[in-house]
């Protein structure tokens, strides 16, 4: 994968890939969420060999093959693009149809 097909895959452009791959901007966990789904991985992949560092986590969340759903993908990218509040009200509608369906 290029990094013109990373970048349209994420929303951004390949300068900003660029500038994440040379470590100039820092990558929120979102956007490696986005990357790892785009490049079909986990995002776990990204640390291994580093010993276990930060592998101390228990509550994990196990996604599954979610990172391989075009859906999931394109939630992901809208729900970004959202601003603060609007974040939050579809947050608790997502919680209040979980517990409907409960």
């Amino acid at each position: 994968m290029t990094q013109t097909d990373l970048a349209n895959a994420i929303g951004v452009t390949f300068q900003q890939v660029q500038k994440y791959e040379s470590g100039f901007n820092r990558v929120s966990s979102s956007r490696l969420w986005e990357i790892a789904c785009a490049l079909k991985t986990s995002v776990s992949s990204f640390f291994e060999g580093l010993g276990g560092v930060g592998t101390d986590v228990s509550d994990r969340t196990d996604f599954g093959d979610l990172a391989d759903r075009p859906e999931a993908r394109a939630l992901i990218q809208k729900f970004r693009k959202l601003p603060q509040e609007q974040r939050r009200a579809l947050l608790n509608l997502a919680k209040s149809l979980e517990a409907a369906d409960k």
